[in-house]
């Protein structure tokens, strides 16, 4: 099973969302989640630092779901710039103990990040920027690029983010 999770953030509580399914160029979910988590507080961004108010919910997510899935791919970096600091992927990575592959799929260049991260889908001139762990990236890019939908961003990566934020609960 391969999950794609997003968070949306609204007051004093977290929406996250998470689309379930089998195959890379699935067109629709197999399942859907959305929970909320309350948060004393939502933390700002801090470029570099997008864990600390990420991967609580995202752990808090991944906590619902019977077994750990195969592959999570979350909004966000797996490392950051050429150095590969870790990112918010690497601390989930690290959080789930290596127990499934986690692919990041960023809209927006952190910096010095490498173009050998970069996927063009469509005819988008703007690249998506996939990082990985677990897995080879060069395998990881091809699976964003499989995912189905015409353009930039895949169907089922923008289906988790309306799920945020079209929720009830939002």
């Amino acid at each position: 099973m391969i999950v794609a999770i997003d968070v949306y953030y609204q007051d004093e509580k977290a929406i996250v969302a998470a689309v379930l399914f089998h195959f890379w160029d699935a067109p629709t979910a197999a399942e859907e989640i959305v929970i909320e988590v309350q948060i004393d507080r939502v933390s700002d961004y801090e470029p570099g630092q997008f864990y600390k108010r990420e991967l609580p919910c995202i752990l808090a997510l991944l906590e619902t779901l019977d077994s750990p899935p195969e592959i999570i791919v979350i909004d966000g970096y797996v490392t950051l710039g050429s150095d590969a600091k870790p990112g918010l992927g690497q601390r989930l990575y690290d959080a789930i103990e290596g127990s499934s592959i986690v692919i990041g799929v960023a809209k927006t260049k952190f910096q010095d990040t490498p173009e050998s991260t970069e996927v063009y889908r469509g005819d988008s001139k703007r690249p998506l920027y996939v990082t990985a762990i677990g897995i080879e990236l060069s395998k990881a890019k091809a699976f964003i690029q499989d995912m189905s939908g015409e353009h930039r961003i895949p169907v089922l990566l923008k289906q988790v983010d309306r799920l945020t934020k079209s929720s009830d609960m939002a």
